[in-house]
């Protein structure tokens, strides 16, 4: 069961609970993950921190609501003194860290207990979970199944109950879609708003740092104390969404393959019009062109990055990764350029088409979570190809930039090959910022 920062905070302030108990008892969590969720703990550090966070609860002198609070990073963000592996052979020579990424940086001054690196797809490069270079992340709910990726071990950790907050990183999908995979609340914030600063990037135009938590309350608190300076949880909106204009994508491109995922999201958005909000449809003729848009600056910038790598530490790659790194080299200046003045525009169009909303809701994944390295899956007497299922749907608002959260839907696939597992609903801003999309989450997390 997913841990709650609001119960772990009331706990630790009480000292009913204490950070080191607390550390200690995730300790023993992480050390008997099933998942393959964890890739280094920070075990003597975590502990040094968990007694400074002891004494100073002790001494009323509380920092907020993730003082002493157990934290795990994706292992594509920095960590002083310990190595960033990206789930790659590449790095495992690397030196360890020279200071922490920003992120880390605000998580500790909040007083949260940073104690793990976590699973990543190698590179960030893909949304399954299951191309690494430690084996692949397994799904709490069903360890033959994927966890989506590639913010893969914070999803999975939250979803197992090791940790209540993770910070992943999504260029397309993969803080969404892992969270919808496995049955968590993942934020990919508005673009820039978190510092990418330290972080190993994959696609500098599209990379956002996002958060995952157990329930939209916890990302609430998270989101309040990581975005703003002096943030202290405090800024939590009120519960409701009468009167908030939700707008559902009509066009084929935005529907989900798996008949029971559409019907949770038709089942979230009466949920919210049951609650006031009002529903409009919505057309988005462009919708066909974000993909190209979307891969042709991706997969350009993922390659310059790769570039030496691939002629020196070739063998070092996974060849999941390979297959879709080295065909990139054929992409030209004039191509790149094409497809970032592409996007400004594709950006302008769909902001025109819905303009007259607040929110959309639409699915996150177009199936849930899929047998380990399946390749397609037979849904209504079609092979459904996995890997774009989870990508679709999520990379156009990396496109956009806009902010986004998907909460696991009303009601867990039904029947059929997916029966028991979650479903992700995703809620994108349009004019809501963050807390009023988390807002827009919980009425259907709610239910």
């Amino acid at each position: 069961m997913a841990l709650s920062i609001r119960d772990l905070s009331l706990a630790l302030r009480s000292r009913e609970l204490s950070p080191t108990e607390h550390l200690r008892d995730t300790l023993e969590r992480l050390r008997g993950d099933t998942t393959n969720s964890v890739v280094t703990l920070d075990e003597e550090r975590a502990l040094a921190a968990a007694a400074t966070a002891t004494d100073e609860i002790s001494r009323g002198e509380w920092r907020g609501p993730l003082h002493g609070v157990a934290v795990g990073v994706k292992d594509l963000v920095d960590m002083e003194g310990l190595q960033t592996l990206c789930g790659s052979n590449v790095m495992a020579d690397s030196p360890p860290a020279t200071a922490d990424a920003p992120i880390v940086t605000r998580l500790r001054e909040a007083g949260a207990v940073v104690v793990a690196k976590l699973h990543t797809q190698e590179f960030a490069y893909g949304p399954t979970g299951d191309t690494s270079a430690s084996g692949p992340a397994l799904n709490p709910h069903d360890p033959t199944r994927i966890t989506g990726g590639s913010s893969s071990g914070p999803a999975a950790s939250v979803a197992a109950g090791h940790l209540a907050l993770t910070i992943g990183t999504d260029t397309g999908a993969s803080v969404r879609t892992p969270a919808a995979l496995c049955g968590v609340v993942g934020l990919k914030p508005t673009r820039g708003v978190l510092p990418k600063e330290g972080v190993f990037p994959l696609s500098d135009t599209y990379d956002h740092v996002g958060l995952l938590t157990g329930d939209t309350h916890s990302a609430s608190v998270a989101w309040d104390v990581l975005s703003r300076a002096g943030g202290t949880g405090g800024g939590i909106q009120q519960p409701g969404v009468s009167g908030v204009r939700v707008g559902v994508l009509t066009d084929a491109y935005w529907q989900a393959t798996d008949p029971g995922t559409r019907a949770n999201v038709a089942e979230a958005v009466a949920l919210l019009e049951k609650q006031g909000a009002q529903i409009t449809e919505i057309s988005t003729p462009m919708a066909d062109r974000f993909a190209k848009t979307y891969f042709d600056i991706c997969n350009a910038e993922a390659y310059a990055t790769h570039r030496a790598w691939l002629k020196t530490r070739r063998s070092d790659y996974q060849p999941g990764t390979l297959e879709r790194l080295e065909p990139n080299d054929h992409i030209t200046a004039s191509e790149y350029v094409d497809a970032q003045r592409a996007r400004l525009r594709l950006t302008t169009a769909m902001r025109q088409a819905c303009d007259a909303v607040d929110v959309l809701v639409l699915a996150t994944t177009r199936q849930p979570a899929t047998p380990l390295h399946a390749t397609t899956v037979p849904i209504d007497g079609k092979n459904a190809p996995v890997r774009m299922g989870l990508l679709e749907l999520t990379m156009p608002f990396n496109v956009t930039g806009w902010p986004a959260v998907s909460v696991p839907g009303p009601s867990p696939a039904a029947d059929g090959q997916f029966a028991g597992l979650p479903v992700g609903v995703q809620v994108v801003g349009v004019r809501l910022e963050e807390r009023g999309v988390l807002r827009v989450a919980a009425a259907i997390e709610r239910a």
